[in-house]
């Protein structure tokens, strides 16, 4: 896979490189702003509302530019205590114009402007749906609200709550708000300049960083910003690094320096990653020609460097598999490895305890031997409690030969390999006996083990299918209309490339496959790569709109195979999560996510 390494300068300037505005930030003292508030005759235009007076002031580098003033004809009554909250009489707007020819022209006088309101949603809500209403298209304003920003910047010290009145005392504002549209305008003018000044003092200079701060950013966080300079608006992995070029934390973006650059506003508020950036002194990218290459050189660099700051993929050979072994009398084993011995595996898990879950399951349905070590073909020993208990065919003191023993190894390994159904079966037929003596407890932990097992065999044929093609080569056209390459070999992604406009297709194609990397079979359902890249490509591979150009090999999954069973088994643990006994102390409590 090709890539480019980016490192961003330390202590040069990178002025005179050609930047957006966006990278480059506004400067607030440059910009002009349009203040604006409005009366109206209750709290929602969805509901019937109505706007009974607008006001507006225009204000650059601290000076007014023009002000706007208009009562507007609500075509209805205004309800008595409205009147007498803003003063506004139904006879006062008897003559006035109505929202049809007020709202253009406010419009017309905000133009170009980035639009300022105290609790904004409220005032650019009212105008949006009358622009709505009217059929006129909304200019695309930025918006700023003095109120979300001032409960970031204010304390209880300051003010003892947000009102515009209360910060309109703070900042000795010389318009005091009486709810006229106009007044309470201006007094939003001195607020806003009042916010301006105090941020100034944090660094905090430019349009972009007033929307995102926060003071859970620290300064010398935002002081960081210089790091992002020197990456592209390109797809590809980034690396935090420290004054000893320790790698600190390793991500992955589809813009990589827009991603960095939030490390240093409130978009990044986790105390941890705020540790991070502390400690950070540069930032390297690794340009990449796809996202999903990116994403795979992430996983691969984390379990290279290991990042403190890295919390997942960090140890990917800490993994376990089930095993069925090859000798004359097969048992499950549990394995760190996996070996070139003609053995079965099941997995990867990435836990023992999610392993010993799996195993289980099956010896709760298959009675092969639970002991370690490898038997005669005539064993002479005595038979284990096991046995006495029903619970293994006993070949250690010759209770079952071996076609007998065989019998069940091969129904053993067809259910690791193509079909869970005798698991399934025989571990749902316990749990319903369970449950209709109420042993509801012991129900459910079959329960969980029944759903480990199918979780794994179902990754495990997936894998497998994936694993055993040597060459599958893919394309999809992307949102730019440009079509991302991909050559994935036994599982690992060999070659990531973009068709060039104009470029042959074909000839781009053979030309990225043969400059592929060169990736060896191995034995195992993850051989050539981590079980988390190969998900990853998996992934990748069933999202819709990805083209097969080429394919060596089969590659299929079995019609009878655990995945059929998947949709159940999730659907029934986050039912269960979601419910939560009031005597399961450990479980968190049930918390309402209201819809979007």
């Amino acid at each position: 896979m090709s890539t480019t390494a980016l490192r961003s300068p330390r202590g040069t300037s990178r002025w005179e490189a050609q930047r957006s505005f966006d990278e480059l930030g506004r400067p607030l003292r440059d910009l002009t702003f349009c203040v604006v508030d409005l009366e109206t005759t209750g709290g929602s235009a969805d509901g019937g509302s109505m706007i009974t007076e607008i006001g507006a002031v225009k204000v650059r580098g601290g000076e007014v530019l023009g002000e706007f003033q208009t009562l507007v004809n609500p075509h209805t009554e205004i309800p008595a205590f409205i009147a007498v909250l803003t003063g506004i009489s139904n006879s006062m707007v008897h003559d006035a114009p109505s929202i049809e020819a007020a709202l253009p022209a406010f419009l017309d006088f905000a133009a170009g402007c980035v639009l300022v309101a105290h609790n904004a949603p409220f005032d650019v809500g009212f105008l949006q749906h009358f622009a709505r209403q009217q059929g006129r298209p909304w200019p695309k304003f930025e918006v700023l609200d003095t109120a979300k920003l001032a409960r970031r910047v204010i304390t209880r010290d300051d003010a003892p709550n947000c009102k515009l009145s209360s910060l309109a005392k703070v900042f000795n504002a010389s318009t005091t708000p009486n709810h006229r549209a106009l007044s309470d305008a201006r007094a939003t003018v001195d607020v806003l300049h009042g916010l301006m000044e105090r941020l100034g003092g944090l660094g905090v200079h430019t349009l972009e960083e007033l929307q995102t701060f926060s003071s859970r950013v620290s300064t010398a966080q935002r002081r960081k910003r210089h790091l992002a300079e020197g990456l592209p608006h390109s797809p590809g992995v980034y690396l935090f690094r420290d004054e000893q070029s320790r790698v600190l934390y390793i991500g992955t973006s589809r813009d990589l320096r827009t991603r960095v650059r939030t490390y240093f506003t409130s978009s990044e508020t986790r105390t941890r990653m705020g540790e991070m950036v502390g400690l950070a002194a540069s930032v390297t990218g690794i340009e990449c020609a796809t996202p999903l290459e990116a994403e795979v050189r992430e996983l691969r660099l984390i379990a290279e460097h290991k990042p403190k700051y890295n919390r997942r993929s960090r140890f990917p050979e800490k993994v376990h598999f089930l095993k069925l072994t090859r000798e004359a009398w097969p048992r499950l084993s549990l394995v760190r490895k996996v070996l070139d011995d003609d053995a079965d595996y099941l997995g990867p898990f990435s836990s023992k305890k999610t392993a010993e879950k799996c195993l289980a399951a099956l010896h709760e349905t298959f009675p092969v031997r639970q002991c370690s070590g490898r038997l005669p073909l005539a064993p002479s020993g005595s038979s284990c409690a096991l046995a006495e208990m029903g619970r293994c065919l006993s070949p250690c003191d010759g209770s079952t030969d071996a076609s007998t023993y065989g019998a069940v190894v091969r129904q053993l390994r067809d259910t690791l390999l193509r079909s869970p159904h005798e698991v399934v079966e025989a571990i749902n037929q316990r749990m319903t006996a369970l449950a209709d003596r109420e042993r509801f407890e012991e129900a459910g932990v079959h329960r969980d083990r029944l759903a480990t097992f199918v979780r794994a065999a179902a990754r495990t044929q997936r894998l497998s299918a994936l694993t055993r093609c040597p060459e599958i080569v893919a394309a999809r056209r992307e949102d730019s209309g440009r079509w991302s390459v991909h050559v994935v070999r036994h599982g690992r992604l060999a070659a990531a490339g973009v068709i060039p406009p104009g470029a042959d297709a074909h000839q781009y194609v053979r030309e990225l496959t043969a400059s592929a990397e060169t990736v060896s079979d191995a034995p195992g359902p993850v051989p050539a790569a981590t079980a988390e890249e190969s998900e990853k490509i998996l992934r990748w591979l069933e999202s819709p709109g990805v083209r097969l150009v080429d394919v060596d090999g089969e590659w299929v999954c079995p019609l009878g195979g655990a995945a059929r069973h998947l949709a159940v088994y999730d659907a029934a643990n986050q039912s269960r999560l979601s419910l939560v006994p009031f005597d399961e102390h450990r479980l968190p409590s049930p918390v309402h996510r209201p819809t979007r």
